[in-house]
């Protein structure tokens, strides 16, 4: 703050001059192209190249002589007459964001500063949001005019030309430029440093010339390799560059256009949207994730070696001479030393009685109360007697000697703790101080309760006032907190306490070795522990401060830290005490409203002595305006209690620059290192005692993260300036130890663990004898291995080294290591550096909490913020992005995610600092909920394994294939159904309405459908002569009224019903051709009506048969909006049909003709029909027939579409070729009705049933909790024997079992549930019909479907590899049915068309009578198809023809035997071939990674994935508050990493319903896609992950 002086205020008046044109010359950019590749290539290093790159562009940056350019021009300008005074006004503009004082510091303000300056203009997509997520206030007033929601990057077409603007000042004034510091030639001068602790704390304009022109030459000379769009920012007039012409003229709009939203996928498409472009930016800007350099070793085939990170040789090592230990000086002997503190307090509370003891303040600065030396003595009596004798429970005494007691007291009641301490004492019970919880939630709380319940504590001490401030049951007592034991409250007010009888006296014992106190501490990991002090530690520890610090006796000491623990109560309740000194207590309560408080008491009371933390100091710094009056003469000693925190100095420095004026003399400032288990571990002594002068040491940042020293000397930028925290304790050995590992002694410039042996310490972890024994019980050893003394040393968890005439250095925690890819990182050294960019502006109160997770395999960086309220979008990117930069450039670490939340909102640590654990607890549970997040994977996560690279040529020729039945030692991947030749069957019926004549005249009155409503009451049956009739009247009015020819197609648009199985069989009457057609949902025109006609141009329709209500619909006012209703082709109705016969009904020629044709919208948004002729209709007919022995007496229960495959099927054809009765039951009417289906199958005591998974689904999430009251109203499905889901995918094994586990209630068999597989090219390849019972030793019962586990790893290579259940990676796959008669299949490979071995992944072939013959049209993409139905193997078995069902699966030859005691071959699919993804040249399936993201977070409803131009992209549905949607992103990333080894590139979050489902209940990946693209989704968020 000292530096302020008058360069913080210059204001440089410039003449704008004419704007500086230039380009850079065709050599220069050779040469810097030269060094990009040498530097791509390793050749050089990053130090080199920038050092090279920086002299040839020197001549070209303008620079201002000797103004830092960032003060050149406030873009207001004033003149400077108008420089403001260095007055109060900017300190008051300065105090309510205050920066976090443990980390200022001046100069490394300027060194981050010139790193960012150093920085290539780079700019990242910034993440979209919707409005409502923003927790922030008025985001449009602060968002600059042009910069849309995108920031201005290198390659983005979208910045606005500035080509014609006469000076370059006038370009946008509040955008700041990244590039915003032009490197200074002194950056270290402290005239011209640093601009962002400038009081002021305005953004200063940085768009200066110098600036504009230096960004722009980066970005041209980086465009080269990059080949991005070529950057039309440019000062210049000169034309384009040619590296990608063709963008020269995107759409012939002119150059100096605002392209808002015209940019080119990857393939050169143009896409109109913002979300593309983005992702295009982020593409282009991508930076190059520093991967170490890669050695070669041996991929095993399955494993994905993640890659180790290899020491670089060049690191450096620690080169001195092992380090000895340090003795401090011996304990002096003091005569009257009392035989513990007891003693003294009953000797001054004797002698002394009037002696102020302790006085304690009020919010306002007076004082309160003073204790006096006797009142402590009398009190703590009272106390320790009352507790002793009149506290009991049935008749016992409630405490006995030894038995802990919680001390529960507010920070501004010193008084009434110091009785309650000293009373417990007394009564030989071990006090626990513990802070006041103030609502059932706070931070760390449970943690605390699991302390006290572990140390067994019943009682808690209290004040009146605390306890009525505490939460209340409804009883009116305390309540009890989370994970908090059952307390008694003793409140130890006056009024509560009873005097002691003449003759009872305390016991005051020589100290020893019993526990006197339990002090808490909380671990990295947010665990708390009980710290034990003995009595004897306890007295030889204020022995050693009291002769390091030189106390005597009266002495007066001013205390502004918690005096409950560590040096607030080691120096203020214990060793005054010891002394008789008279303490002035400060709270902090009173620091908040004034934070001058602590200096003026000094000056008032002339306190010789105050012990304060660096934070005080600062804050006092801001406050110290109008205080003329105060001298600090009196102090000898001022003990920063945090001088172990390596940012101390900048506020010890800066302190003494302001009050050196006032008294102050910079020997009294003295810096102390400590830690809960060790106490003190060293102090600077007081300047009367002859010490060596203090220390400094300038640590190279890059030494220390290898763990050793170096004073630095070439890097100005990233360095660490520590002070030194003085000697070691008296009496005290002090040695610093290697961190990991054995503790082995370090060398003398190599930073370790200090390490203390002395009685004066700690004795152990209450209750943990484990990691008491690894703390407290240390032996250190040589580099021989010899132990360095029989005493036990205790680890510190202070990192830091020995320096120059035996002084302590001490550089950081162990609870702040971070340790990335083997180098070590303090987390507080990382907050500094975030801190230094720009603090004022942004971050709120500058809160940030550093912490580290670990990801695959690795620790990463995580930095959390809060910023200010008033901060804009805009704002808070620029800050991330600079931070990313700082970061990187001076810790030479990626930091994984940055997530800024809303002010106030993280979890405050007692006295109102970070509670870290919390925080990264929330954000591992995804409950932090950030405003602003980005995550950088991509520079980060250089561990990943190598991309696989398909090797050319390597496949085995046939000859070495083919032996037998082996490939390559396995057996050949095929299996098949039973034969159908041999089974007898009606198959006289070549054609289904000849079927269904003979039924008419065979059966007439044989029920064939039932249709139920939603009430589940029939709705319409039909009987086989029913059916007849109708189909013939439907044939008529074809023939009649519709004058169809033979052959034509007619498109069938009903509802599911039996209208439309009759009018499907009046089409095969008439000679036509039938198409079933969803009907448009009336509420949804718009998207359904579209389907609708298009099913009815492509499949070549000349008629529609339907409903009069669809009739109206499709003719509709609305229906017009949608499609083009004049174009329909002749619409019949069949609502009243004639009675009449036709002349004769149809009979094919062959029964190759075309029956019927089956259209159905893939996953992947294809559009395909296929067509089925007459032989394959009723083969597969009797193959299912055969396969589920279906005859007239049963009954099945089908609730499924009827519009394409095996829904279909089912629907319209088996029963009319079996002759079984079936219970149809439209899945519309599951949505009023959930129970409807079960119901039904409950009712008619159905055995057998289809459903899909949708309708699995629904029932499962409807039917879940009610599965009682569908008892009562007794439904029962013990008479189900299979149930079986209709599917074209993988079968999805959780679904089952859960629905399996919820209706075992209602008596469903587990054994009960099967899955089914059909596709395009045959819609029934599997079935598995499960018999229970007799019937399975007799009839054709297939085995139970087995469920095997592989390695997804392997699955990726196209490899299937058997592990156990629960194993790592592993994933569980289910059977998809058992093959039907008549039906061959095969696993050939995608690529070279051979036949597979049995543990390899490849496509599923199949060979039977009811494939479909071909395509009718598919729409779009005819010519990619033409193999899908008569392929043959490249080798082996050639004769064949197959049909490529277009899914990847694997065939297993189970133990199981089936009915003919053949072994059963299991087939399993894996999924669709087109819907798979191929990343870094593995095949990954997106269920997977879905099922990974949906278990990630509880608020996840659904997941699906795609791929864009290499970039993995996750939409998650969010079923939740708003506020959650950013929370999911880094859990979302994580997941995917640890378990598929993959970067997501974009998080993006919507609500629920926005993924597209289709009937079948199979996700729409490729809608959903084309929906991201054309930003239709209304996401809640969008992340970019760098």
């Amino acid at each position: 703050m000292a530096e302020r002086g008058s360069a913080g205020l210059l204001t440089v008046v410039l003449e704008p001059g004419p704007a500086v044109a230039m380009t850079l010359p065709a050599e220069v950019r050779e040469k810097l192209a030269e060094l990009e590749l040498e530097l791509s290539e390793g050749d050089i290093t990053q130090k080199g190249y920038e050092k090279k790159r920086g002299k040839l562009l020197s001549p070209y940056i303008p620079q201002i002589q000797g103004v830092d350019p960032s003060l050149q021009l406030e873009h207001r300008i004033q003149t400077s007459s108008q420089a403001a005074p260095v007055g109060s006004k900017q300190n008051k503009s300065r105090a309510p964001n205050a920066r976090d004082e443990r980390f200022r510091s001046d100069l490394h303000t300027e060194a981050v500063q010139a790193a960012l300056a150093k920085y290539k203009e780079r700019k990242m997509p910034m993440p979209s949001k919707r409005r409502s997520v923003l927790v922030q206030s008025s985001v449009e007033a602060c968002t600059p005019p042009d910069t849309s929601s995108a920031s201005e990057d290198e390659g983005s077409l979208r910045r606005q030309g500035r080509i014609a603007s006469s000076t370059p000042y006038q370009a946008h004034p509040n955008v700041e430029h990244w590039f915003n510091r032009v490197i200074q030639g002194s950056s270290t001068s402290s005239s011209a440093s640093s601009t962002s602790s400038h009081p002021g704390g305005r953004p200063h304009a940085a768009n200066s010339a110098a600036n504009t022109v230096l960004a722009d030459l980066m970005a041209h000379t980086h465009l080269d390799n990059h080949s991005a769009p070529p950057d039309v920012t440019g000062l210049s007039e000169r034309s384009m560059h040619a590296e990608r012409p063709q963008v020269a003229s995107v759409r012939g709009h002119p150059r100096g256009f605002n392209h808002a939203s015209v940019m080119e996928t990857g393939d050169g498409v143009p896409v109109n949207s913002r979300v593309s472009s983005k992702i295009q930016q982020l593409l282009n800007t991508l930076k190059r994730p520093k991967r170490p350099p890669l050695r070669e070793f041996f991929v095993d085939d399955f494993e994905e070696l993640l890659d180790v990170q290899q020491p670089d040789p060049n690191q450096p090592k620690p080169e001195g001479t092992q380090m000895s230990p340090l003795e401090g000086d011996p304990l002096g002997v003091v005569t009257n030393w009392p035989p513990a503190l007891l003693a003294s307090l009953q000797r001054w509370g004797t002698m002394y009685p009037k002696s102020p003891c302790l006085t304690a303040l009020d919010n306002a600065g007076k004082a309160v109360y003073t204790l006096t030396y006797g009142k402590l003595w009398t009190r703590s009596q009272k106390l320790a007697y009352t507790l002793l004798n009149k506290l009991s429970s049935r008749n016992e005494p409630l405490l006995r000697p030894g038995d802990r007691v919680a001390l529960v007291f507010p920070n501004n009641d010193p008084v009434m703790f110091m009785v309650a301490f000293y009373g417990c004492l007394l009564a030989e019970l071990v006090p626990v101080p513990i802070e006041v919880p103030l609502t059932r939630k706070d931070a760390g709380s449970q943690q605390i309760g699991f302390l006290l319940g572990s140390c067994g504590v019943t009682l808690a001490l209290t004040t009146d006032a605390c306890q009525k401030g505490l939460p209340k049951a409804q009883t009116g007592e305390v309540a009890t907190f989370k994970g908090w034991p059952r307390l008694l409250w003793f409140v130890t007010d006056g009024k509560h306490v009873v005097k002691p009888p003449k003759d009872w006296h305390p016991p005051i014992r020589d100290a020893s070795n019993e526990i006197a106190y339990i002090e808490y501490k909380t671990s990295k990991e947010g665990s708390t522990m009980g710290i034990t002090i003995s009595h004897a530690a306890m007295l030889s520890h204020c022995h050693a401060l009291t002769q390091a610090c030189g106390y005597t006796e009266g002495e007066t000491i001013t205390n502004v830290l918690d005096f409950k623990r560590d040096a607030g109560l080691w120096h203020a309740v214990l060793a005054s005490v010891m002394n008789r000194m008279h303490v002035i207590s400060i709270p902090y309560s009173l620091m908040k409203v004034n934070p001058l408080s602590w200096i003026q008491k000094v000056h008032t009371y002339k306190a010789r002595v105050a012990v304060v933390k660096s934070r005080d100091m600062h804050w006092s710094l801001l406050a110290q305006r109008d205080q003329r009056d105060i001298s600090l003469i009196s102090l000898r000693m001022l003990i920063v209690a945090d001088g172990a925190n390596p940012w101390s100095i900048s506020s010890c420095d800066a302190f003494l620059n302001v009050f050196q004026s006032r008294g102050l003399r910079p020997e009294v400032i003295c810096p102390c290192a400590s830690s809960p288990e060790s106490m003190t571990v060293a102090i600077r002594r007081p300047p009367e005692m002859g010490i060596p002068p203090p220390g400094k040491a300038v640590l190279s940042m890059s030494g220390l993260s290898h763990g050793v020293i170096r004073v630095d000397t070439e890097e100005k930028l990233s360095v660490l300036t520590v002070q030194d925290v003085g000697q070691a304790m008296p009496g005290a050995r002090v040695c610093v130890v290697r961190v990991e590992g054995t503790p082995y002694l370090c060398q003398t410039d190599e930073v370790g663990e200090i390490c203390v042996s002395s009685g004066t310490i700690g004795v152990a972890y209450y209750g943990l004898p484990g990691m008491t024994k690894n703390i407290f019980e240390t032996i250190p050893v040589t580099s021989s291995g010899s132990p360095i003394s029989d005493r036990p040393f205790t680890r510190t968890s202070l990192m830091g080294f020995i320096g120059p005439d035996n002084l302590v250095f001490v550089v950081g925690k162990m609870d702040g290591l971070m340790v990335v890819s083997g180098r070590r990182h303090n987390a507080d050294d990382v907050v500094a550096t975030a801190l230094a960019v720009e603090p004022m502006k942004f971050v709120y109160r500058g809160r940030i909490a550093v912490f580290s997770v670990s990801v695959l395999h690795d620790e990463r960086i995580v930095v959390v913020a809060e910023q200010r309220p008033d901060a804009s979008e805009e704002d808070s990117f620029q800050w991330m992005s600079r931070v990313l930069q700082a970061i990187d450039s001076i810790h030479q670490v990626g930091v994984y995610c940055l997530a800024l939340v809303p002010a106030n909102t993280l979890p405050k640590a007692p006295l109102g600092g970070i509670h870290i654990s919390e925080t990264k607890q929330r954000f591992l549970e995804g409950a932090l909920h950030p405003c602003n997040v980005l995550m950088c994977p991509h520079t980060c996560v250089t561990n990943l394994p190598k991309p696989r690279q398909k090797q050319p040529g390597t496949e085995v020729g046939p000859a070495s294939m083919i032996v037998g039945n082996l490939v390559a030692g396995k057996r050949i991947a095929q299996a098949c159904g039973r034969d159908v030749a041999q089974l007898e069957d009606n198959d006289q019926f070549l054609y289904m309405q000849d079927v269904l004549q003979w039924r008419a005249q065979a059966t007439p009155d044989h029920p064939l459908f039932l249709l139920l409503n939603a009430k589940g009451t029939v709705a319409s049956a039909a009987s086989c002569l029913q059916l007849h009739k109708r189909a013939e009247r439907v044939a008529v009015v074809l023939m009649e009224k519709g004058r169809l020819n033979t052959g034509d197609h007619v498109a069938l648009v009903y509802p599911p019903g039996i209208d439309l199985i009759a009018s499907f069989y009046g089409c095969l009457y008439a000679g036509c051709v039938p198409v079933t057609v969803r009907p448009p949902h009336p509420q949804n025109l718009a998207t359904t009506l579209p389907t609708v006609k298009m099913i009815v141009e492509v499949s070549k329709s000349v008629c529609i048969l339907t409903t009069q209500a669809i009739m109206k619909l499709l003719k509709s006012k609305e229906a017009a909006a949608a499609v083009d209703v004049k174009t329909w082709p002749l619409v019949l109705d069949t609502d009243d049909l004639p009675r009449k016969r036709p002349l004769q009904i149809y009979k094919p020629p062959t029964p190759e003709m075309l029956a019927y044709l089956d259209f159905s919208v893939s996953t992947t948004g294809i559009l395909a029909g296929v067509k089925m002729s007459h032989a394959a209709t009723s083969a597969l007919c009797r193959s299912i027939k055969l396969q589920c022995e279906l005859y007239p007496s049963r009954q099945i229960a089908i609730c499924l579409d009827p519009y394409c495959g095996l829904g279909f099927a089912l629907w319209c054809l088996c029963s009319v070729y079996s002759g079984h009765q079936s219970i149809l039951v439209p899945p519309l009417e599951l949505e009023t009705n959930v129970s409807l289906w079960l119901s039904a199958v409950s009712q008619y005591k159905v055995r057998v049933t289809f459903c899909s998974y949708s309708i699995m689904e629904m029932c499962t999430k409807g039917l879940g909790a009610q599965t009682e009251a569908l008892r009562l109203r007794n439904v029962n499905l013990s008479c189900v024997r299979t149930c079986m889901v209709v599917a074209e995918e993988r079968p999805r094994i959780t679904l089952t079992q859960s629905f399996s586990k919820i209706f075992k209630d209602l008596g469903l068999s587990p054994r009960a549930v099967s899955t089914t597989f059909g596709c395009r090219v045959n819609v029934a390849i599997c079935l598995q019909p499960n018999r229970l019972g007799k019937l399975a030793e007799q009839g054709t019962a297939g085995p139970d479907p087995t469920t095997v586990y592989v390695d997804m790893r392997a699955l990726r290579h196209d490899r299937v590899r058997l592990v156990e259940r629960g194993s790592p990676h592993s994933l569980p796959l289910m059977e998809s049915g058992k093959i039907l008669p008549g039906v061959k299949v095969i696993i050939a490979n995608t690529e070279t068309k051979g036949p597979l071995g049995d543990s390899h992944l490849g496509e599923v072939w199949v060979s039977s009578p009811h494939n479909a013959t071909g395509y009718y049209t598919v729409y779009g993409e005819e010519a990619l198809h033409a193999d899908h139905f008569n392929t043959k193997l490249s080798f082996g078995d050639t004769q064949t023809v197959w049909a490529r069902t277009g899914y990847l699966g694997f065939l297993r030859r189970t133990e199981l035997t089936d009915a003919s005691g053949e072994r059963h071959d299991a087939l399993y699919v894996v999924g669709s071939l087109d819907e798979t993804l191929e990343l870094r040249g593995m095949r990954y399936h997106p269920i997977d990674i879905e099922t990974s993201v949906i278990r990630s977070h509880k608020s996840i409803a659904e997941c699906a994935v795609f791929t864009w131009t290499n970039l993995l992209v996750v939409v998650v549905e969010l079923e939740g508050p708003e506020q959650e949607a950013l929370d999911l992103v880094a859990l979302v990333t994580n997941v995917v990493l640890e378990e598929h080894y993959l970067i997501v590139g974009v998080v993006v979050v919507v609500d629920p319903g926005v993924i597209p489902i289709n009937s079948r209940g199979e996700k729409q990946r490729m809608h959903l896609r084309d929906g991201f693209l054309a930003d239709q989704l209304d996401p809640i968020y969008v992340a970019y992950n760098m």
